[in-house]
């Protein structure tokens, strides 16, 4: 008796699902139907409540297309002002975030005395904070963002919204921070390849750049460590002329580092560059002064050479 129960059981929930199914497609043509007599719709007070109607249920995609619409008719009376913000705020609900932010900003543009001219402002700076990208990526999108928080923030320092505008600054400074970081070490990397004298100067004035640039940044010890040992590299691999001024850079950066991070892990790797140095230094001064000796003596010995001449001249005179 059990299984015909079960039979009569699942033929009802078939029934059910069928049912549904069935309610839910009407309801979908039915829908469907009715946006698209909307999209051809002349009556601008239809379309505008239509499109405020679906913007207030979520269907933010449908919304825009009306708001497309009625947007160029009501433009310029009292019911624009609305529409304009929600038809902003629909691009952001459907992730379209450049978008908008542009129209953000011309909403703010448009109504800077209005009470929502604030939060437009705020949302053009975070819809270009959404957009940016990994710090791997180009950041002149995010460098714009930095910009429109900063608009922001200076515009309305009292906001509710103020410490949030400044976590996101902070966010995106860090973005650069461990961008110009992978650059360097891009340029340190690329001075095994075939013009190593070219990318150890880049080297040396990214580290110095990004010191500058980042004075509180956690990797300023490392680069400063390297600016050393690269210097060291420089320097050997210099032309002769320019060789003992770049080894004196290194003892230059090392006493830097020394006086910066008195307590480095990095300061039992110093001395041994250090050592090095002066060592190349110290042959390089000795070929320098042989060099210098042998000209000045090529010299004299050119003059011995023409002195002669000089006399028997003076007396045919």
């Amino acid at each position: 008796m059990i299984y015909p129960l079960y039979l009569r059981l699942q033929k009802n929930m078939k029934v059910n699902k069928s049912t549904i199914l069935l309610v839910f497609t009407l309801t979908l043509l039915s829908s469907c139907g009715k946006f698209y007599k909307l999209e051809k719709s002349t009556n601008w007070e239809e379309l505008y409540e239509a499109a405020n109607d679906y913007y207030n249920k979520g269907e933010f995609s449908r919304a825009i297309i009306l708001y497309d619409k009625v947007l160029p008719v009501i433009r310029g009376s009292e019911k624009a002002e609305l529409a304009d913000f929600n038809y902003a705020y629909s691009h952001f609900r459907t992730k379209r975030y450049i978008e908008a932010a542009g129209y953000f900003n011309t909403f703010y543009q448009t109504y800077n005395r209005s009470p929502l001219a604030e939060e437009a402002l705020f949302m053009n700076a975070y819809s270009l904070y959404l957009d940016s990208p990994d710090y791997n990526l180009d950041q002149k999108s995010s460098r714009d963002a930095v910009n429109a928080i900063q608009l922001f923030i200076n515009r309305f320092p009292q906001s509710d919204s103020y410490e949030r505008a400044m976590t996101m600054i902070e966010d995106l400074q860090k973005r650069f921070e461990e961008k110009a970081y992978q650059e360097s070490m891009l340029y340190l990397r690329l001075t095994e390849g075939l013009y190593p004298g070219d990318f150890y100067r880049a080297c040396i004035i990214n580290f110095q750049n990004f010191a500058k640039e980042f004075p509180d940044s956690k990797y300023n010890e490392e680069l400063a460590y390297k600016l050393v040992e690269v210097s060291l590299s420089y320097g050997q691999r210099s032309v002769f002329d320019k060789k003992e001024d770049r080894l004196n850079d290194v003892f230059k950066f090392a006493d830097q580092f020394k006086r910066r991070y008195p307590e480095s892990k990095y300061l039992g790797a110093i001395q041994p560059i250090v050592n090095k140095a002066e060592k190349e230094l110290t042959a390089h001064l000795k070929l320098k002064k042989e060099y210098e000796e042998a000209l000045a003596k090529a010299k004299l010995e050119e003059q011995d050479k023409t002195a002669p001449s000089a006399e028997v001249n003076e007396k045919k005179k």
